[in-house]
């Protein structure tokens, strides 16, 4: 027997007639052959209506079990079945109405096996066959008039019910695993494609940029040694400049790692926060750009902070290529508190001193901005960029403290 919370026939279709079905079977069934049943108990063969429509429930009734729990149903029906067939002993009936079971039993009987085949395990239906089986041959022993063939007859009709029932069942099972598969397959498809389009990514990223970094870090380096007569304030800038190639190269290579073996385990060095965003500042302005910081100490998510760190990044960095020399201002600060606490970080930039210059970058662009737009979605949180009517920039985002 089946455990576990009842389930109707077909209740997993993905059609909602094919899930109705089973009630919509059930329903005719029972609706035709309870009031069939009395009249052929009660008429033909001269049970009595009380009786009659008694044990005419108890055979139609439970077909609506069936489409839930169809061996309980089939407990319920075979036991009425069996009481009918005794009963009718002890009625004088025309010795040509068959028996032990009217036409009726045999239609319901039919319909609550292909409910058992639809639902039970094979083992379970072979139980109930033999069962049936064994049923049909102790009742012969007591017929009370030659019955031949009509007596095997509910043997035969529930055992081709219950195997055409589990045939279809098994098909349909088969159906839904290679459907299963084929989905899986496709899924793999497209995570084999994923890491081929991620490995050749990493390869153009060491081939390309970790390749020129290198050569930076090797050349400011090298350069107090390589020029005759490099100033100190000329050298400490080299080796800025070869440490900040230096870090930037060691971040690619982690990078590299992840997009080469997706089970590369996370990063155990912390995380950039709020704390190291006056790093940030002390390079921009070693390259030429007056920046004036404003930093809460605030206790802040890692990833919330990972985010703040790499908006103020990507801003100081834009403004260094676009507008270099600009006064900027950086401003971490938490706004609120409780439940709707933000983190709020601006950074905003004036127009650069002096005539218009070109920017140091002039083609492409825009991917930074995407960057952080898509930083900002993933901590929930809002961002505003724009220009400013002087000429300059602002950047600002809201990213809340605790997950909404």
């Amino acid at each position: 027997m089946t455990s576990g919370e009842p389930r109707a026939l077909l209740a997993d279709a993905s059609r909602a007639w094919v899930r109705r079905a089973p009630w919509v079977v059930a329903f005719v069934l029972c609706a035709a052959l309870l009031p069939t049943t009395i009249r052929v108990l009660d008429v033909t063969y001269e049970m009595g209506v009380g009786f009659a429509s008694a044990l005419a429930v108890a055979q139609t009734a439970p077909l609506l079990l069936a489409v839930v729990r169809p061996l309980r149903a089939w407990s319920v029906i075979l036991t009425a079945d069996v009481v009918g067939a005794l009963a009718l002993l002890a009625v004088d009936f025309d010795p040509r109405l068959p028996w032990p079971f009217p036409a009726t039993v045999l239609v319901g009987y039919v319909g609550l096996s292909v409910a058992l085949g639809l639902r039970e395990p094979r083992r379970t239906l072979l139980l109930v066959w033999l069962t049936t089986a064994a049923v049909n041959v102790g009742l012969v022993f007591l017929a009370p008039h030659p019955t031949g063939a009509a007596g095997m007859l509910l043997t035969m009709l529930s055992g081709v019910a219950l195997l055409v029932a589990r045939a279809l069942r098994e098909r349909r099972d088969a159906q839904l695993r290679l459907a299963e598969q084929e989905t899986i397959s496709e899924a793999e498809r497209g995570r084999r494609t994923l890491l081929e389009e991620r490995a050749r990514i990493a390869r153009e990223l060491h081939d390309v940029v970790a390749h020129h970094m290198s050569v930076i870090t090797v050349q400011a380096d090298t350069a107090a040694y390589r020029l005759d007569g490099v100033p100190p304030p000329a050298q400490d800038e080299f080796a800025s400049i070869a440490a900040t190639a230096r870090a930037s190269l060691g971040e690619m290579r982690r990078l590299l790692g992840v997009l080469r073996d997706e089970e590369t385990p996370g990063e155990l060095a912390p995380q950039p926060g709020p704390d190291q965003i006056g790093r940030l500042a002390d390079a921009t302005a070693r390259a030429g750009v007056p920046v004036e910081l404003a930093v809460q100490d605030v206790e802040v998510p890692e990833t919330v902070g990972v985010t703040a760190y790499r908006i103020v990044q990507e801003a100081l960095a834009n403004v260094v290529r676009h507008a270099p020399g600009a006064p900027t201002r950086v401003g971490v600060a938490q706004d609120g508190t409780g439940a709707g606490a933000r983190l709020v970080v601006l950074v905003v930039n004036g127009p650069p001193p002096g005539p218009p210059a070109a920017p140091l970058e002039d083609r492409g662009g825009g991917q930074g901005l995407v960057g952080m737009r898509e930083r900002v979605r993933l901590a929930g949180g809002s961002l505003d960029v724009g220009p400013l009517p002087d000429g300059g920039f602002r950047v600002a985002a809201r990213l809340p403290l605790l997950p909404e």
